[in-house]
């Protein structure tokens, strides 16, 4: 029988993940299976801008891996058992149960709202595509003079907030942040930061906390009350407790625990990628649920699988984090470098330059998945023989 890969998600880290182990592993030997609860590719980064309109036809998943020999199951997944090798999932054809030799889970995460009261009730996000057009929806019934606001000072928050401005300059938008607006950037980008606020027209209620949502409004620790006929919450991530259920190691966080390869550290047939892996860089610091940590992560875990299935070495892939590339608007950006304790370094790229570098950034990821085995081989490598496989069980 065939080795069974089953990678669980088809985000930034499952969906290039599954292309390269199909681009570099035989299919004589290796069946892989990408199990995902929508049937398209969901642009991450692009959210806010579905958000707000602006429409990008959504890319197919069986058009993305039709030719590759990757099998996609459309499913939803409810379930591990990793004593087992077995997956849970629920789709349209029913319940079923997916048996594996090797797991990748890269199932991402949704919006944390952290249990503030009304949030998950009255508050929209950009973290999937459905609640995206949800809010799409939402924001396209505010007339003039409505009022928006973003809660929460990160990435997330402030492309959305700077979005949103640009877009629809017929609403009064705000961003509740809980310390200093763009606290972590170089005095420089700082200022550019805050300019791009002003032109805009953005309020920014600094060292704010929102303690409650309501229908029509958000009310601070201190009483306040910001009127909102929109909120928009942005206030951090969280990962499903599927991991934790099933018995794998998880932090605090409920990320899985891995090793320097990408490798649970309970469960050695199962590998995490993504938001959803608990991944220490080489500053000794935990990787941030980001696009970039996507990148770094899946790399890293495919060639570990690549390596020990085929009997080669693990190659160890850099896991330095180089910076944040923010979006304000169309027209305008920030690209701020970090050195290795990610401190921000005193050179930074704004402006124009800054947005074509993120549009290209952001092209270059929508072609990688509509080419998932670019470069393929006619015949990827073989798989080593033995009983183990350096340590990852064979298919018998």
């Amino acid at each position: 029988m065939k080795h069974r890969i089953v990678v669980l998600g088809a985000g930034y880290a499952g969906a290039f993940a599954a292309g390269n182990l199909a681009r570099r592993l035989s299919p004589a030997d290796v069946e892989i299976t990408v199990v995902n609860a929508a049937p398209v590719f969901v642009e991450r980064m692009r959210l806010h801008q579905l958000a707000v309109g602006r429409d990008r036809a959504p890319r197919e998943l069986a058009d993305v891996f039709a030719g590759t020999g990757v099998r996609l199951r459309l499913a939803r997944v409810t379930g591990i058992d990793p004593e087992r090798r077995t997956v849970a999932v629920t789709g349209d054809d029913g319940e079923g149960e997916l048996a594996y030799d090797t797991l990748l889970y890269a199932l991402g995460s949704s919006v944390a709202h952290h249990g503030v009261p009304g949030a998950a009730e009255y508050a929209f996000d950009v973290t999937g595509r459905e609640s995206a057009l949800r809010l799409r929806e939402r924001l396209a019934g505010l007339g003039g003079g409505g009022t928006v606001l973003v809660v929460g000072e990160g990435l997330t928050g402030i492309v959305t907030a700077t979005e949103f401005a640009e877009s629809r300059p017929d609403l009064s938008v705000a961003l509740a942040a809980g310390g200093e607006l763009g606290a972590w950037l170089s005095p420089r980008a700082r200022r550019h930061l805050r300019r791009a606020f002003d032109r805009l027209g953005i309020t920014v209620h600094e060292h704010t906390r929102v303690e409650a949502v309501e229908p029509t409004r958000a009310i601070t620790t201190d009483g306040t009350s910001v009127p909102a006929d929109l909120t928009v919450w942005s206030a951090g991530f969280a990962v499903h407790p599927i991991a934790a259920a099933g018995g794998l190691q998880v932090a605090e966080t409920g990320q899985i625990v891995v090793d320097r390869t990408m490798r649970s550290v309970s469960h050695p047939d199962v590998y995490a990628a993504g938001d959803c892996a608990y991944a220490i860089g080489d500053n000794g610091r935990p990787l941030p649920m980001s696009c970039a940590s996507a990148g770094l992560t899946n790399m890293q875990a495919t060639a570990a699988i690549i390596a020990r299935l085929t009997g080669g070495e693990v190659p160890a892939v850099g896991l330095k984090y180089h910076g944040n590339h923010i979006s304000l608007g169309r027209r305008d950006a920030i690209f701020q470098m970090v050195d290795e304790d990610v401190r921000s370094k005193s050179w930074f790229l704004g402006g124009r330059t800054a947005a074509r570098l993120k549009s290209g950034v952001l092209k270059g990821s929508e072609w990688g998945i509509a080419h998932p085995t670019f470069g393929m081989p006619k015949r990827g490598r073989r798989l080593a023989t033995g009983p183990d496989r350096a340590g990852v069980r064979a298919a018998a």
